[in-house]
C-alpha cells in the first residue's frame, strides 16, 4: 500500500501521529484508505504523481468548488501534494450515518441550486479528471460546441486508438446540434454516479470525487440514469425546483453517450455495442 510509505509525511502535515492506516474499498483508481491518528481520523487518497500528472490537484479545485456553492455536503480538504512521485490527497473523515427522511428531497433541492451556479462560459478553469482519464474543459461560447470538442472528440479519438471503430460521427455531430438546449453553463459535479455520493452524519448527501465543469446540466441528470441508483423522486423534485427543458428524457442517451465512451476506453468491449447503437440513432 503506497500511502504507508507516507507515514512520516502525513504525520508532519497533520501533526499528529498515525497509529494505524486501514484500506479502504472502492477505489478503482486510486489507492484509498482510513489514517487513524492518536486524536481523529482522516482519509487519504494516492496514486503515481507521474502517470496522473495533477489529478489531485484538479480533484481539490472541484471540491472546493463544489463547496462554494453551499449546497451538498462536501469533504473539507487538510492537503494533497506528492512525494517521491507518490501523489496524495488528504480528505476530512465523513462519519456515514443512515438516510434521513427526507434525504432524497435534500438531494434534489440542492442539485437544482448546484446547477444554478452559473458562468459566462462552458468548461473550467482547468482540465481534470474523469476517472482515470483527462478530462478537458477548455472555454467555450456554446453547449454544443463543449460538449463535442471537449467530451466527445477526445474520447472517440482514444476509442479509436483503442481499435474501436464507428462510422458516421460526423453525421451524429451534426443531429444533435438541433437537439441540446440552449441554456446557460451549470456548475456540475460532472460523475454523478451512485458511488460518488455519501451519506453524511446528519442523514444527508455528501458528494465526493468531481469532475466539475460548466456544462450542459443534462450530463448530471442524465448519468444519474445510466447505472441507477437514486430514487425517482429526485427528478420530480429537481424539475419543479428548476424545470428542465421539455423532451429532457429523450435527450438523456445524448449525454450518456460520453460515459459510456468514458467506460468504453477504461474497460473494454462490453460498451462498444451500446455507444455504436446511440450514434446510430442520431445518425
Amino acid at each position: 500500500m503506497q500511502s504507508l510509505k507516507l507515514t512520516s509525511h502525513f504525520e508532519e502535515l497533520l501533526s499528529e501521529k498515525i497509529i494505524a492506516i486501514q484500506p479502504l474499498s472502492g477505489g478503482d483508481i486510486n489507492d484509498v484508505c482510513l489514517i487513524h491518528t492518536n486524536q481523529q481520523k482522516f482519509v487519504a487518497k494516492v496514486n503515481s504523481a507521474s502517470e496522473f500528472p495533477g489529478m489531485f490537484e484538479a480533484e481539490a479545485k472541484g471540491l472546493e468548488k463544489l463547496k462554494d456553492s453551499n449546497t451538498f455536503t462536501i469533504p473539507n480538504i487538510i492537503s494533497f501534494g506528492e512525494s517521491d512521485d507518490v501523489a496524495f490527497l488528504i480528505l476530512e473523515y465523513i462519519d456515514s450515518r443512515k438516510q434521513a427522511d427526507t434525504f432524497w428531497d435534500v438531494f434534489a433541492g440542492q442539485l437544482a441550486v448546484l446547477h444554478q451556479q452559473n458562468e459566462s462560459y462552458f468548461g473550467f478553469e482547468n482540465d481534470n479528471y474523469i476517472g482515470s482519464l483527462p478530462q478537458y474543459n477548455t472555454m467555450c461560447d456554446s453547449a454544443y460546441e463543449f460538449y463535442v470538442t471537449q467530451r466527445l472528440q477526445p474520447q472517440f479519438e482514444l476509442a479509436q486508438q483503442n481499435g474501436f471503430l464507428f462510422s458516421d460521427v460526423d453525421t451524429f455531430y451534426n443531429v444533435i446540434k438541433d437537439e441540446i438546449p440552449d441554456e446557460k453553463p451549470s456548475l456540475i459535479h460532472g460523475d454523478l454516479w451512485s458511488g460518488n455520493f455519501m451519506i453524511d452524519a446528519q442523514g444527508n448527501p455528501c458528494l465526493i470525487d468531481p469532475a466539475v465543469a460548466y456544462a450542459p446540466r443534462e450530463m448530471d441528470i442524465s448519468m444519474m440514469h445510466l447505472f441507477g441508483g437514486f430514487n425517482a423522486s429526485v427528478f420530480d423534485i429537481y424539475n419543479e425546483v428548476f424545470p428542465l427543458a421539455g423532451d429532457w428524457k429523450n435527450r438523456l442517451s445524448i449525454w450518456q453517450l460520453y460515459y459510456l465512451l468514458v467506460h468504453l476506453n477504461l474497460f473494454g468491449s462490453s460498451y462498444y455495442n451500446t455507444v455504436k447503437s446511440i450514434v446510430k440513432r442520431y445518425s
